[in-house]
């Protein structure tokens, strides 16, 4: 089973069969969205699809239930992970209704929950590179056969906590930097993935320039007429990705918490272990 957390009008399009709705109830609270199941065309391949912003986009980025979304799909029994975002860009050469596969993040963001661990419980894992660079490749090669638009692959997505967009300070200053695109939701989703030791990667769609561009100003009415363009682009590309999904993962993240759980299983408090009995059952 393959996960997918984007947009509702992108999976309203993907060719599901069979399609039904599980509820999944974890220790971190409720997922944005009961969980929709379904095969995609007769590929016996099953796709469970969570709406991050909720069905009606009531979640604001820094309100979506990141945790409960990814740990309802562990419990579900997917193993990789595909994302789609709506980004802002911080390069001339990268205009809006392009698509960039990142390999990259930068938090900025200041009042999530970064982590399953906690409460008794110290893990401190490596994430040098935040996105599953094999599951990457297979978007990037998905997004350049199955669109017309320009595909990066590569960069670093500059994620802020929102829901504002950013004054001109501040964009100016992740241009100097020499990051690529902004968004709001990819952190602490990316990182939450790898501590679920999920494969996870995202194609972002640009819908604007940012504030930067004193010649694009970002309204939400430009933001979300490019992202309703964007949408077709990345349901091509998801699609193109799942059709060229090999059988088995070619990556290290499924043992990415091997060595790196501090505390011995003694020192955990009983409740705290039930909580993440999910994740670390096999190296405790």
């Amino acid at each position: 089973m393959l996960g997918f957390i984007g947009g509702s009008g992108i999976y309203d399009a993907l060719p599901l069969q069979n399609v039904r709705e599980e509820t999944v109830e974890t220790p971190y609270g409720s997922p944005s969205a009961p969980v929709t199941i379904g095969e995609f065309e007769d590929t016996g391949t099953d796709v469970a699809f969570i709406p991050r912003h909720g069905k009606d986009h009531q979640y604001s980025p820094t309100d979506v239930p990141y945790r409960a979304n990814i740990y309802a799909l562990k419990h579900l029994g997917v193993e990789r992970v595909l994302a789609s975002n709506a980004v802002g860009s911080l390069r001339e050469d990268l205009p809006p209704r392009s698509l960039v596969v990142p390999d990259q993040t930068f938090d900025r963001t200041r009042h999530r929950e970064q982590t399953f661990f906690g409460d008794g419980i110290v893990v401190h894992q490596s994430q040098p590179d935040p996105f599953c660079p094999h599951l990457s490749g297979i978007l990037a090669d998905a997004a350049r056969e199955a669109t017309d638009a320009h595909v990066e692959e590569g960069g670093t997505y500059v994620c802020i906590e929102g829901p504002h967009f950013s004054t001109r300070a501040e964009s100016e200053f992740y241009r100097d930097q020499g990051w690529d695109v902004i968004g709001m939701t990819a952190v602490p989703e990316a990182k939450l993935a790898r501590e679920a030791e999920l494969c996870y990667a995202t194609v972002t769609g640009i819908t604007d320039y940012d504030v930067w561009n004193e010649d694009s100003e970002v309204t939400l009415e430009e933001v979300l007429e490019n992202a309703a363009h964007n949408e077709d682009l990345i349901k091509r590309t998801v699609e193109a990705a799942i059709r060229s999904m090999p059988e088995g993962r070619e990556c290290g993240c499924e043992t990415a918490l091997e060595g790196s759980i501090n505390t011995p299983k003694a020192a955990v408090p009983e409740e705290t272990l039930d909580r993440v009995s999910l994740f670390v059952d096999d190296y405790l």
